[in-house]
C-alpha cells in the first residue's frame, strides 16, 4: 500500500489555480478570481489547504464579520466558513476535519471570532456529518439558499468560550 504524506496549512497565492479547479470539480459554486485575492489577503491566516504527496488536493476558505450571532443573539465577531471541498479520491481520509480544525483556530486566536457559521445543503449528508462532528448545530433552513433552488442548512458553532485548543482528533 501507497504511503500518503499529508498536510494540512495555510494557502498561498501560488495555490490559487489549483484551489480554484478543485472548487470547479466539486462545488456547484463558483467564483471570480477577485473574490478568491480577496479572503487570501484579508483572512488568509483561516484559509487552509490540505496537500497529499505535495499536491494539493482539498481547502477551506473563511472570512470574518461584525454581527449577531446565531447561538447567542449579541454582538460578536463571526467567522463564516464560505467554501470547503476536498477533490473525490481524497475524501474520507480526515481532510476536511483536519482543514476545519486549522481554520476554526486560526479564526479564533488570529481574528479574536466567538462564533462560527456555515451553510451547507440539506442534500449534503456527509458534510452535515462532518460539520455535527465538529460541533455545529443547525440554526435554521434557508429557503432556495442556493441558485438552483435548493434549500441550506445554516449551521453555527460557538468558540469563544473555550480558552482550551480545538482539539485535533487523530488520524485513522
Amino acid at each position: 500500500m501507497e504511503s500518503r504524506r499529508i498536510r494540512i496549512r495555510p494557502a498561498r497565492e501560488s495555490d490559487l489555480d489549483e484551489i480554484i479547479a478543485i472548487n470547479i470539480e466539486c462545488l456547484p459554486e463558483h467564483y471570480p478570481i477577485s473574490f478568491w485575492l480577496e479572503h487570501m489577503y484579508r483572512w488568509g491566516k483561516a484559509f487552509y489547504v490540505a496537500e497529499v504527496n505535495d499536491v494539493v488536493v482539498g481547502y477551506v476558505m473563511c472570512r470574518v464579520e461584525q454581527g449577531v450571532g446565531y447561538l447567542k443573539h449579541v454582538t460578536r465577531r463571526l467567522g463564516h466558513v464560505v467554501s470547503v471541498a476536498v477533490r473525490e479520491g481524497f475524501r474520507r481520509l480526515g481532510l476536511a476535519t483536519m482543514m476545519m480544525l486549522a481554520s476554526m483556530t486560526a479564526l479564533r486566536d488570529e481574528y479574536g471570532v466567538e462564533e462560527v457559521y456555515l451553510e451547507v445543503r440539506v442534500s449534503n449528508v456527509a458534510a452535515i456529518k462532518l460539520y455535527e462532528k465538529l460541533g455545529f448545530k443547525i440554526v435554521r433552513k434557508l429557503e432556495s439558499y442556493y441558485l438552483d433552488g435548493e434549500d441550506a442548512y445554516l449551521m453555527a458553532k460557538d468558540i469563544g468560550e473555550s480558552l482550551d485548543p480545538i482539539k485535533v482528533p487523530p488520524l485513522l
